[in-house]
């Protein structure tokens, strides 16, 4: 089980699950909010407490609105945007994994997508080679 709080504390989001792997992407929305991704079904995690939301105002259909704590403006989750759940289904979301002891990540591969060279369709090419957290 994960257990994450944001800085203050006033966010908690629990997964009874490990994630298979953490993306740490380049794009300008992921580096600029500081976060590490690990994903799971919505039905897998569970958040408490008060967030704010952000999406893109560059992308005519984000895919990712960017919760936060109004209180210590830590990066908590992300959701799907309604525009992305019409087309894909409400199948993903993110976990910032940052807030994480690493040792509870212990034998996870860190990936590094180049989300800023990335198109938005097909796979993500990477910076650089992945490294098992936790070694």
């Amino acid at each position: 089980m994960l257990k994450l709080s944001c800085v203050c504390g006033r966010v908690r989001v629990e997964t009874s699950k490990r994630p298979g792997f953490v993306h740490e992407c380049n794009c300008t929305l992921c580096s600029g909010s500081g976060a590490r991704w690990a994903y799971f079904h919505p039905a897998d995690v569970v958040v408490e407490g008060a967030t704010k939301g952000f999406s893109r105002e560059d992308k005519e259909h984000p895919a990712a609105e960017v919760h936060f704590c109004p209180n210590c403006g830590a990066t908590t989750h992300f959701v799907l945007t309604p525009s992305a759940v019409s087309k894909f289904g409400n199948v993903q979301m993110g976990v910032n994994v940052r807030l994480a002891d690493e040792t509870d990540l212990a034998g996870i591969e860190l990936r590094y997508p180049d989300g800023r060279a990335w198109s938005g369709a097909g796979g993500f090419g990477y910076v650089r080679e992945a490294r098992i957290l936790g070694q």
